[in-house]
């Protein structure tokens, strides 16, 4: 049953959406131009189609459009200059090399600008051993040109007829990412967890959470279509995106001391039952992100006020049985029942009785403000042309890399498709050394496994529209998983490859063999060139990643002490601190991760840096507690020992901050007025005891930052 949620899962994603699109827009052309005998003018307009759908990514219209618009004029610009370019050996060498530099710079404007300088890479490559004569350079290049235009007309069509579809499929996944890290935080109530691992577990799901979250906010804040009108589907989005934001931190929120708790409850009987309740939540979540992803309506949403009372129950008896305070059981239960709450909120945006409601529903948040903004001003490439830049040194070495294994190919005579050096080159090449080994060992398995495919196909399944129906279906599959998994997506691209050669009439079993071992000497050259020649290690950029994140940290703190002093902060204010939060901390989980996998000598402080990135997460959990309810329920209240607490935290983290080469973020509040409403006694003490563990963390993330600096 799980296994079939899950294929369905697939066949309504983006992903699936997105391979379905690329594989139409790539071979459309082929078809309809074969059926009128053009068919080496369908391949040509196939490959130009190709080249651009590289620029096909995720995010709003309008950014689709201007990438693949930049996108064809560096094709034909490409084609033009590399056709002219093979002619001579010498010039198409320097070409390569300067081309590789100045596309691979373009990385410096961000992941899609980076896709329009590997667009215009790859028709270099394709180039390359292409036979024209020279009077016929420029309409070679200009059919290429128009079946760049195509797909980009087609994929702009595509996306037009739903335009609301790419912002559910997206918001639908992050919902399964929240799921997934919110059973991560129930395994920690399980006593036989181990809590160490479950936290590398854990900070690791938030990266995923975290690039998923930017995904949406740029499909949904970014485009005309949803910030600016007011229908229903468009308002029901956004509604759902901003609750689920808030959920996430409410599940964040929830930490605490797990070995403390599994010492002091571990024979009550209590932590599985925990456990198991959030384990249904999830369940339910998931229901409803599956429901949001396959456009469906749920309409059956399961009642927790029964479980929640029972756990009630349970943890009332283990305070009147045991002297131990159940204070912390206390608060887990709250926790639980804000969560639930929120799982209702969501639940109900689907509900047609309440749609009427949710198009009053007044916020005064700007949605603007929360997308991702990229400046592309000339000055930031030229601004970049430093040492000290790893996108500079990154462009310098695919510059070299690629001109060794142009002369490479050139020098041994590989066969009739040499170019396959250099697109190997081109796609493990990565600014980092870890990822450039993860997609080199990706490729290589990947080829090998998909080749041996291959050949089994074409010797054991001859008849041609049998080849063809297979061919289409690895075609399909390797677009659909490019994004999602790397080597399950070159495992499909080679079969693919070999069999549409066949069709080609361009050689047969051998093909298999060229390619193979093309891919090899690619990889090969690709992975000693990412740790000899001008490497970029994480621990040169650990610092910055630090100071970026601790000063992330302490804008949030700032903003719920300004909170507390009485200074109005509003709802804007507060969520863009929260999310500036949880974007730095995902950014310092992926920079360990990287580090990880990057060579032992090349690993400095690694365990001072772990224990950095659990402190940062609980020191995050614990700002986002008190955020919940000083900036979230309204409390504006300081007592003297409140607001001495938050200072002195505040104080700490700056000083931190000043270590690592980060600035100074100074807060000089005063005791604010007396509520009108007075604060409960009870929740001024655990105001009062959340800030004193925010200042304990504060302390020891100070200490172990001198740790990491020696």
């Amino acid at each position: 049953m799980l296994q079939t949620k899950e294929i369905k899962t697939f066949f309504f994603s983006q992903y699936f959406s997105d391979g379905l699109r690329i594989t139409l827009g790539v071979l459309l052309p082929s078809l309809i131009c074969t059926q009128f005998g053009q068919f080496d003018l369908g391949i040509t307009l196939s490959l130009g189609a190709l080249c651009i759908c590289v620029i096909d990514s995720p995010g709003p219209a309008i950014h689709k459009r201007n990438g693949m618009l930049t996108g064809n004029l560096c094709l034909f610009i490409v084609a033009v200059t590399t056709g002219f370019a093979r002619l001579n050996v010498v010039t198409l060498g320097l070409e390569v090399t300067a081309f590789s530099f100045l596309f691979s710079m373009f990385t410096v404007y961000g992941n899609r600008a980076a896709s329009v300088g590997t667009a215009a890479l790859l028709v270099m490559i394709f180039m390359m051993d292409k036979q024209i004569v020279p009077n016929e350079i420029i309409s070679y290049s200009a059919t290429i040109l128009a079946g760049g235009v195509w797909y980009m007309i087609f994929s702009l069509i595509f996306f037009g007829i739903r335009p609301y579809r790419a912002a559910q499929q997206a918001l639908g996944e992050s919902v399964a990412d929240i799921v997934k890290f919110l059973r991560i935080k129930a395994d920690f109530y399980l006593p036989e967890t181990d809590i160490d691992e479950n936290y590398h577990k854990l900070v690791s799901q938030q990266i995923h959470v975290s690039q998923n979250q930017d995904v949406v906010r740029e499909l949904l804040f970014k485009s005309r279509l949803m910030a600016r009108e007011s229908t229903n589907a468009s308002r029901i989005l956004v509604l759902t995106f901003v609750d689920l934001i808030d959920m996430f931190e409410q599940i964040m929120a929830t930490h605490y001391d797990y070995g403390q708790i599994h010492e002091k409850f571990k024979t009550a009987g209590i932590l599985p039952q925990i456990a198991e309740l959030i384990h249904k939540m999830a369940n339910e979540l998931e229901n409803i992100g599956f429901a949001i992803l396959s456009n469906t309506r749920y309409k059956h949403l399961a009642d927790f006020n029964g479980d929640l009372e029972k756990l009630k129950t349970k943890i009332d008896v283990i305070g009147d049985e045991n002297e131990t305070s159940n204070l912390v059981l206390k608060k887990i239960l709250i926790n639980l029942r804000d969560l639930n709450k929120e799982i209702e909120n969501i639940f109900n945006y689907y509900n047609s009785a309440s749609s009427k409601i949710l198009l009053e529903k007044n916020n005064d948040i700007e949605y603007s403000k929360f997308a991702p903004r990229q400046d592309f001003e000339p000055h930031v490439f030229f601004d970049n042309f430093t040492w000290d830049s790893a996108a500079f040194r990154h462009a310098l070495r695919v510059s070299l890399v690629c001109l060794i294994g142009f002369v490479v190919a050139k020098a041994f005579s590989l066969g009739h498709h040499s170019y396959w050096v250099l697109l190997t080159i081109i796609v493990i090449l990565k600014p980092g050394y870890s990822l450039s080994k993860q997609r080199n060992y990706q490729r290589l398995m990947g080829t090998i496994t998909g080749g041996v495919i291959g050949i089994l196909i074409l010797v054991f399944v001859p008849n041609v529209k049998a080849q063809f129906m297979l061919m289409l279906v690895f075609m399909l599959g390797a677009y659909s998983f490019q994004r999602l998994n790397y080597v399950v997506s070159v495992f499909f691209m080679t079969p693919y490859v070999l069999i549409l050669f066949k069709f080609l009439g361009v050689g047969h079993l051998n093909i298999v063999e060229e390619r193979v071992v093309d891919t090899a000497i690619g990889s090969t050259i690709a992975f000693i060139a990412s740790y000899l020649i001008f490497p970029t290690w994480e621990f040169e950029q650990i610092k910055h990643t630090l100071a970026d994140v601790i000063c992330s940290n302490l804008n949030y703190l700032v903003k719920i002490a300004q909170s507390i002093t009485g200074k109005q902060v509003t709802t804007t204010e507060y969520k863009l601190a929260r999310k500036d939060v949880f974007v730095k901390s995902a950014n310092l989980s992926a920079a360990f991760e990287r580090m990880t996998s990057e060579p032992k000598s090349k690993q400095r402080n690694i365990k001072d840096i772990h224990k950095f990135v659990v402190l940062n997460h609980i020191l995050s959990s614990y700002t986002a507690t008190v955020a919940s309810e000083i900036t979230v329920k309204g409390m504006h209240q300081a007592t003297p020992d409140t607001l001495k607490l938050v200072k002195k935290s505040i104080a700490i983290l700056n000083d931190t901050a000043q270590k690592l080469g980060g600035k100074r973020l100074e807060f000089t509040g005063e005791k604010a007025e007396p509520a009108e409403i007075a604060v409960p006694t009870v929740t001024e003490n655990l105001l009062k005891e959340q800030l004193g563990f925010i200042n304990k963390i504060s302390t020891d993330i100070s200490k172990i930052t001198d740790d990491v600096l020696r």
